[in-house]
């Protein structure tokens, strides 16, 4: 009987999870069979854009290994922009069409183990971005001159918004993109990766740029604008890396000041997360018309020039105030997003949660472990917990905005049970290491941690991502006895916290069941560290 109503209830779930999602979610989200079939090599993206008119037009030949015999395969271009022809091998190619997903029916055998390519050649006005980057698309503005400042930003829309490609984050191009941008001669077109050449044709110009590493598609991106370029050296871990800046012309001498923080960050971060992962393909911040956006290689910038988040600290400490959010928080996405990626959008916590702890990771480096807690402690008011941080799987459909600092607490907590600030960090490098330039799950991030740990966090993983409860320490005090236990949790949840004794840190050991522990004089005073992410009430007795 009971397993009879446990499976009417887990169908029951099952089809309200389902039902809230479309089946244009489902060939978004997973890897079809249209696309299991065939590994991405390389994207070779040839765009031109019409800043006037507002649309482009472009061809993008991909590369891919055959994994297994097909004969359809899965692209993804979405309204208003148009596929106008397919062609493998100088045959053209018809396609049939389901909402964004095109599939494409090949001509030619495709035999196991063989390197293909296919051209596409597409062109529209795509989607202008209503509230970039988060309702992405493309931004067209100008200047204060009057000069064409265009930008795009597509994470959670998709890069498919405005060209074709697999769009799917489980697999990226092997062997990187290039990358082909032409606009009027005026202007001056900014890509992932490093600057090959340009090419002039009178009243325009192509700029061609080049990435040799994997690199996520909703990564690849399109600067235009009234730029200059300026540039330093820095000395890493991996020997010398260009650090490339191109910034509107009115800007220069304002940016030329608030990139110091550039190479601030690059030393915090390797100190923390390893060597930058893309040495090869240099590191630049290009200023857009929006607020920024962790375009591998080429991260976006729009901040204002000034410290905060748009001039406020998200923490309410004082300490969000010492750095430019934009420069520290979408670098840091070099090494969690685009070294590290979700296989899947539903682990974006990945990028996420991470990313936001590292801004106190750069606190950290340079103004110290207080200043490192108080800001992460205060970012807790931002935490909602409306949905948990892991979202639904294989229907494009990412966790809770909560994965921000809610993850970046959850690592702080970590953190303290570690107790070893050096283990700590040699995880963190771990991680960079070992799922270096790889698409993940969290279930191998959450493993992997676990492991080299040494400790047991199953419970606290499903607790803190799976779950929207944060745990609750209810604690008494009778003269010299603290009596203390866990509401608010899943099963076996038992994680030990610190607790401040009239001023002095003690662990306890909560589980949902009442324990005491009697200490040598009468408790005056008794808090739970603010670094563990629990909540916690004083019970009258």
């Amino acid at each position: 009987m009971k397993k009879c109503i446990g499976s009417i209830l887990f169908l029951s779930f099952a089809l309200s999870v389902q039902a809230q999602f479309t089946k244009q979610d489902t060939l978004r989200g997973s890897i079809t069979p249209e696309r299991a079939w065939w590994d991405l090599q390389q994207y070779d993206l040839k765009v031109e854009v019409f800043p006037e008119a507002r649309s482009i037009q472009g061809v993008n030949t991909i590369t891919y290994t055959v994994l297994e015999s097909k004969e359809v395969m899965q692209i993804d271009l979405q309204n208003p922009m148009k596929i106008e022809k397919v062609t493998q091998k100088g045959k053209e190619l018809s396609f049939t069409s389901e909402g964004s997903a095109h599939f494409i029916n090949l001509k030619e055998k495709q035999k196991k183990g063989a390197t293909n390519t296919l051209t596409i050649q597409f062109s529209g006005t795509p989607k202008v971005a209503r509230n970039p980057p988060w309702d992405g698309g493309f931004t067209w503005r100008k200047d204060s001159q009057g000069n064409h400042f265009i930008a795009n930003s597509n994470q959670g829309i998709g890069s498919s918004i405005w060209w074709p490609n697999k769009d799917h984050p489980a697999d990226e191009p092997d062997k990187g993109v290039h990358l082909e941008i032409t606009v009027p001669s005026n202007l001056v077109a900014v890509g992932n990766g490093r600057l090959i050449n340009t090419q002039d044709k009178g009243d325009k110009k192509t700029w061609t740029w080049r990435v040799v590493n994997p690199i996520n598609n909703y990564a690849i991106n399109v600067n235009i604008g009234d730029y200059v370029h300026f540039s330093e050296k820095y000395k890493g871990e991996k020997g010398e890396l260009d650090m490339d800046y191109w910034v509107l012309l009115e800007n220069e001498a304002k940016a030329k000041a608030q990139f110091k923080q550039a190479p601030m960050m690059m030393e915090a971060f390797e100190h923390w997360f390893g060597p930058y992962p893309f040495y090869e393909d240099s590191f630049k911040l290009v200023e857009v018309p929006y607020l920024g956006m962790e375009h591998q290689s080429s991260v976006t910038y729009g901040n204002g020039y000034a410290n905060g988040y748009l001039g406020n600290d998200l923490s309410g400490s004082g300490w969000g105030l010492k750095f430019d959010f934009i420069i520290i928080h979408e670098a840091g996405h070099e090494w969690f997003a685009n070294n590290i990626t979700n296989k899947d959008v539903a682990d974006m916590w990945i990028h996420e949660g991470f990313t936001a702890y590292s801004e106190n990771l750069y606190l950290d480096y340079h103004f110290g472990k207080e200043a490192s807690s108080e800001y992460v402690v205060g970012t807790r008011k931002i935490i909602r917990n409306d949905r948990p941080v892991i979202g639904t799987y294989n229907v494009s459909h990412s966790g809770s905005s909560d994965m921000y600092y809610k993850g970046a607490n959850i690592l702080h907590t970590l953190r303290q049970l570690l107790e070893d600030d050096e283990k700590w960090r040699s995880i963190l490098r771990g991680l960079n290491t070992v799922f270096y330039h790889q698409t993940v799950t969290s279930q191998q991030v959450e493993e992997y941690i676990s492991k080299q740990s040494g400790i047991d966090l199953t419970e606290f993983w499903q607790q803190y991502l799976r779950t929207t409860m944060i745990p609750k320490v209810e604690y008494k005090i009778i003269e010299n006895t603290l009596s203390f236990r866990y509401t608010n949790i899943i099963e076996k949840f038992d994680m030990p916290v610190i607790m401040v004794i009239n001023g002095k840190e003690e662990w306890i050991f909560p589980t949902s069941e009442w324990k005491s522990k009697e200490f040598k004089s009468t408790i005056e005073s008794a808090t739970i560290k603010p670094d563990f992410y629990v909540e916690s009430e004083v019970l009258k007795n």
